[in-house]
């Protein structure tokens, strides 16, 4: 049976920047990668518009161009790109034995892991309609598109007061919607809140809809949980920031993860505990979570599994 199985030097699960950069750099290395592109091939940023912060795109670039672009590049190295998800991973063993969704098993040996994260979403229709047209999820990604106006940031967390604060340096007014009576960040970034200005916080509020001319963000209805009233905010950006869900359930007991389950991985490096594994991008990173560091550290993983490889002949 194992003698049907296809080999393959290095697999990559995931697209985005960091499947196709480390696609790029494995190509050039002759491992003859493997990407499996999963459910949303070139990831988050293919419901992006305006991508303005990465290098070599002087006017900008749209976000799906920009992983065609990518994609394009990784294809012209060898790559060979495939359609699907990985449903089944066996870490236990190498060569790594890999199901994808159409029932095919290969054996590689080695994998970089670039599936991602995915941001949690409010559940609302006008928040779905208006996503990319004044509705994000990175306030250091679109943050810039608002300058000088007013902006909402769903939200009671770090990250939620990071963005808050972030964007008050470049708006107007930004409103910070918390469903509860207190924020759940730490001391420090509470006291930069309350410490800021233009931040007005709504306490005990949740959006009941986002408002728009049905081509852009004009504003939001927000209910008082407690008194039940509905007041309308006039905003251009809405930001939500309740947090990012890393695409890791596949790896579950295959592999370390953190208690928010992003994949560990060795401080400066892409290397997971399993020899041979490394993890890329928004999978791996909580913290910066920008197309940039995303392909910086797919790099990093295809110069690993390269070196892996090398050392294990």
């Amino acid at each position: 049976m194992n003698e049907e199985l296809e080999k393959i030097e290095c697999l990559i699960i995931g697209s985005g920047p960091a499947g196709y950069t480390a696609a790029i750099y494995a190509a050039r290395a002759d491992l003859k990668p493997v990407v499996y592109q999963g459910l949303q091939p070139g990831g988050q940023l293919t419901s992006t518009t305006e991508v303005d912060n990465f290098p070599g795109y002087p006017d900008g670039v749209q976000g799906p161009d920009m992983m065609i672009d990518l994609q394009k590049q990784a294809e012209r190295f060898g790559t060979d790109m495939r359609w699907g998800i990985i449903s089944e991973v066996d870490f236990s063993k190498r060569p790594f034995l890999v199901t994808s969704d159409d029932g095919k098993k290969v054996q590689a040996e080695t994998v970089v892991i670039a599936t991602g994260a995915t941001a949690k979403w409010m559940g609302i229709e006008s928040e779905a309609r208006y996503n990319g047209h004044g509705v994000s999820a990175c306030a250091t990604c679109d943050g810039f598109f608002f300058r000088g106006q007013d902006m909402a940031v769903v939200g009671g967390g770090d990250t939620a007061c990071e963005e808050a604060t972030y964007l008050a340096k470049l708006g107007r007014k930004v409103y910070m919607i918390v469903r509860r009576d207190e924020l759940r960040a730490s001391k420090a970034m509470q006291n930069k809140v309350m410490n800021t200005p233009n931040i007005e916080v709504l306490w005990n509020s949740v959006t009941k809809e986002i408002t728009g001319d049905g081509k852009v963000v004009t504003g939001a209805l927000i209910e008082n949980v407690k008194s039940g009233e509905v007041r309308q905010i006039d905003v251009q950006g809405f930001f939500v920031a309740i947090g990012h869900k890393p695409n890791t359930d596949l790896f579950k007991g295959q592999i370390d993860l953190d208690e928010n389950g992003y994949i560990k991985t060795v401080p400066g490096s892409t290397k997971t505990n399993v020899p041979g594994v490394f993890a890329a991008g928004d999978v791996q990173d909580h913290v910066f979570r920008q197309a940039i560091t995303a392909a910086g550290t797919g790099c990093m993983a295809a110069i690993e599994a390269e070196r892996f490889i090398s050392m294990a002949e």
